[in-house]
């Protein structure tokens, strides 16, 4: 009897080993990300795809390179890494999934590179349910209302946003229906989760211009480091947003850095949309770049003499938040991530423990 419960310890070992060699060989091979990519028309479920100007290399990586095409959709965290110019406009196709943004990520996005990226859309040329960070690249987002009633539009509309690392930002909203809000970067709890600080807006050495009827910027809270208001005179963040000295909610907001050189990392030579190479620094501004149709014309930004770093805050209070076609499940606040890190440390462990069980396994067998 104890030779057959032996035996069958032996079996049982090997059994453990032989599935733990199983969940390592058959385990995910890249971290978490997008769990889906719409672009150009289609729906991807894997990275590992590409197409013109556009290659989707790892759950959360999607590189563009003189991408010009259909709005781009991400079901999870995401990092676009952007090279040359870009471009993605609201699909006009009745059955597409993404019917009135230009970029539309149900996560977190980052927008890196030194390449820039133009979106278009109806209600918001991007929209992030969670965070957007810019992060040295240059970004033009554009709404223009068209067909939109009872909706807040923006030309970029997130639960939190960072401009950092040089990046240059240009957004505006418009529209004429009932009841639409226009603004040029509207931040909401849509979601950021309980307790969550959202709605906030941080810019760190970098340049951002923001235009809309209703207000340049919606948001409950924000900081400026390293940055300073250009417009309106005497800015600061209030309740509800970017407020002029008479408290009233500015209708055009422009930041830009207070140091008289260009953050570490950041280049002269980035290309800005309608820019070229022999312009002067001044006309490299995202005010620069825009063109003269568009929704306000918005002075060209020109770094200002060094001072001191300085940091604004405010505490968050409530805003309120348009309706999307889309709820977001998210519960935190968390930054796309970018390495397999945790998974090549849990796959080392688990390949030990497989090597170390069949070694058990055959020493009983033997015995």
């Amino acid at each position: 009897m104890f030779a057959a419960e032996s035996y069958s310890s032996r079996h049982y070992i090997a059994f453990v080993a032989v599935a733990c060699l199983c969940v390592l060989l058959g385990g995910p091979s890249y971290a978490a990300g997008a769990e889906s990519l719409i672009i150009a028309g289609a729906t991807y479920y894997e990275p590992g795809v590409s197409g013109p100007g556009w290659a989707w290399t790892d759950a959360d990586q999607l590189e563009l390179n003189g991408y010009a095409g259909e709005a781009i959709g991400a079901e999870g965290d995401l990092v676009l890494t952007l090279a040359g110019q870009n471009s993605v406009t609201e699909s006009h196709a009745p059955d597409a999934d993404i019917t009135l943004c230009g970029m539309e990520v149900w996560g977190n996005l980052t927008l890196r590179g030194t390449g820039t990226l133009t979106a278009t859309g109806s209600q918001c040329g991007i929209h992030v349910s969670q965070a957007l960070v810019v992060d040295g690249c240059t970004v033009d987002a554009r709404a223009d209302g068209a067909d939109i009633t009872d909706e807040a539009v923006a030309g970029a509309i997130a639960g939190d946003m960072a401009v950092r690392g040089g990046g240059r930002v240009v957004a505006a909203g418009a529209g004429s229906g009932v009841g639409v809000r226009a603004y040029g970067v509207y931040l909401q709890d849509d979601g950021i989760g309980d307790g969550a600080a959202g709605s906030r807006l941080s810019v760190d050495a970098s340049w951002l211009d923001a235009t809309g009827a209703d207000g340049g910027v919606a948001c409950t809270g924000g900081s400026l480091v390293s940055a300073r208001f250009v417009a309106p005179a005497g800015g600061v963040f209030g309740a509800s947003g970017v407020v002029d000295a008479g408290d009233a909610l500015a209708p055009h907001v422009v930041v830009e850095p207070d140091v008289a050189t260009p953050p570490a990392g950041e280049t002269e030579g980035v290309d800005v949309p309608g820019g070229g190479a022999d312009k002067s620094p001044a006309d490299t501004s995202p005010a620069a770049a825009e063109p003269t149709t568009g929704p306000t014309a918005n002075p060209s930004l020109k770094p200002a003499a060094a001072t001191t770093k300085s940091t604004t805050t405010v505490t968050k209070t409530t805003v309120s938040t348009p309706s999307k076609s889309k709820s977001a499940t998210a519960t935190t606040v968390v930054l796309p991530k970018t390495g397999d890190n945790c998974w090549i440390t849990a796959s080392m462990t688990l390949f030990l423990l497989g090597i170390t069980l069949l070694g058990v396994a055959n020493h009983c067998y033997n015995v």
